[in-house]
């Protein structure tokens, strides 16, 4: 299964495509989407739609995995990032790839087995399980990759359904 897992946001969109067969994960491709603090928003927007619909059209992802939304103390932040989940979404069910979200808590209880782990915990335990040299830079795409784990984790259950 190739999963497409997304780190939200409207400067730096992480992501990490990863395959998950038997119980074994192979990185397929990482990096980050960037868009320039001085281009309109609504460019930004355009920009992350386009760079999301290319990624899915090269990689062909049977799902995708994105961090749900929580609200912090940044007000517009939260409604920005809301804005830009909103195009990765609908990049995504234009090209008919269900779309999962999944909580930081759930990422961290997935992914290091402690729901409460520190963020470095996270990346090094991401770094192990894909076998990588060194935690991906930048964060969002380390995030991204934790995403997509957190997915195939979860989604194990389901695909032994489906196979039925």
């Amino acid at each position: 299964m190739v999963i497409l897992g997304i780190d939200p946001g409207y400067a730096i969109v992480g992501y990490g495509v990863i395959n998950y067969e038997k119980n074994h994960f192979s990185v397929i491709d990482y990096g980050a989407i960037t868009t320039e603090a001085k281009t309109p928003f609504n460019q930004r927007l355009h920009i992350i739609f386009n760079d999301m619909i290319q990624l899915i059209e090269k990689y062909k992802p049977e799902a995708m995995a994105i961090e749900k939304l929580f609200y912090n103390t940044n007000a517009k932040t939260v409604i920005d990032v809301a804005q830009a989940r909103g195009v990765i979404m609908l990049s995504a069910e234009l090209n008919g790839v269900p779309a999962f979200e999944y909580t930081p808590l759930q990422v961290k209880q997935s992914v290091v087995g402690y729901g409460r782990a520190e963020k470095k915990q996270v990346q090094e335990m991401t770094r192990v399980l894909l076998n990588l040299e060194k935690i991906p830079k930048p964060d969002d795409t380390a995030d991204a990759l934790a995403m997509a784990i957190c997915h195939a984790h979860s989604s194990g259950s389901l695909m032994s359904l489906l196979k039925k």
